[in-house]
């Protein structure tokens, strides 16, 4: 399947290598609760006859920017910006070392803490490496998996993101799986191939109940970072093409309900034209995350 094409421009990327942190169980445990709690009483909510609606959520990755100070800094300017703001889940993930600091500094608000990476075992003889338990324990609910920069500067492969879901699952975690070509790929019409195949070794061996607890980002490689982003119609046609296939394996309703979140240069100059499709169920923003003013305005634009 080849998607439309537009102009693109290679990407710099930045990595985060996970560390392990400490307590905070009871925080973790309410927030997840919470969270786990409001997404199912939307799911039963929002039901019509043609499709479940699917709530939209802005989620920031962080990468490898902001020391524990910075990261209690931008809460303290982002917290006032967004009070009140009901109308898609915020989600953010900064450095592991920070996400007790992060916790915290969004302990009152509605904002929720993820990581960016986890590893499969609980547990073991695995430097460097961080389990999904030890992440839910400092309060994180959600996780990164199997993002482009772990595939493109650590190798990761289908089959570690589908063994690193299943982890977080387990854990308590709400993954969002990420998949998407890169620029040799897109240039080459191959995008639809990559996804597929994406799809089949990363997502397609879970459990219908494993399913119905991920989310999924597209985030085409080619405009990560680059300020090229795909446009409305490529998004669309990426998503619409990721649900076909959840469909196939999972079934029309457990499609229907799935969300699928775009990754790619975007900023609150283009956030209302992509949230615009109905495809598009959120977003994962990169840079313009680490600044509250850039971040409210894209948060408020959904």
């Amino acid at each position: 399947m080849e998607f439309a094409r537009e102009p693109v421009l290679t990407s710099a990327l930045g990595q985060l290598s996970p560390t392990s942190a400490k307590p905070w169980r009871k925080i973790s445990e309410l927030r997840f609760k919470r969270v786990q709690a409001s997404f199912k009483r939307f799911r039963k909510e929002s039901k019509s006859k043609s499709q479940l609606m699917r709530r939209r959520t802005i989620a920031g990755n962080w990468k490898m920017y902001k020391t524990a100070q910075q990261t209690a800094v931008f809460f303290e300017q982002f917290n006032p910006l967004i009070e009140g703001v009901g109308n898609c889940e915020i989600v953010i993930f900064p450095v592991s070392i920070n996400i007790p600091t992060a916790v915290q500094a969004t302990e009152e608000t509605a904002i929720q803490i993820g990581a960016q990476n986890l590893f499969w075992a609980r547990e073991g003889a695995y430097t460097g490496e961080t389990s999904g338990e030890m992440l839910h324990a400092v309060g994180a609910t959600w996780v990164l998996v199997g993002h482009s920069e772990r595939r493109q500067y650590f190798n990761e492969s289908d089959t570690d993101a589908l063994r690193k879901t299943q982890a977080a699952i387990e854990a308590g975690l709400m993954p969002i799986v990420c998949v998407g070509e890169r620029l040799d790929d897109h240039k080459a019409g191959k995008a639809g191939d990559v996804l597929i195949r994406q799809f089949a070794g990363g997502i397609a061996g879970l459990t219908e109940e494993q399913f119905a607890k991920i989310v999924v980002a597209y985030e085409p490689v080619w405009a990560i970072g680059t300020g090229q982003t795909a446009t409305p119609q490529i998004a669309s046609q990426a998503h619409s093409l990721i649900r076909s296939e959840a469909e196939k394996r999972f079934g029309r309703e457990a499609a229907q309900q799935l969300r699928i979140l775009y990754g790619g240069s975007v900023k609150p100059d283009n956030i209302e034209a992509l949230i615009r499709d109905p495809e598009i169920d959120g977003a994962l923003v990169g840079g313009a995350s680490l600044d509250p003013q850039s971040f409210a305005k894209i948060v408020k634009a959904a």
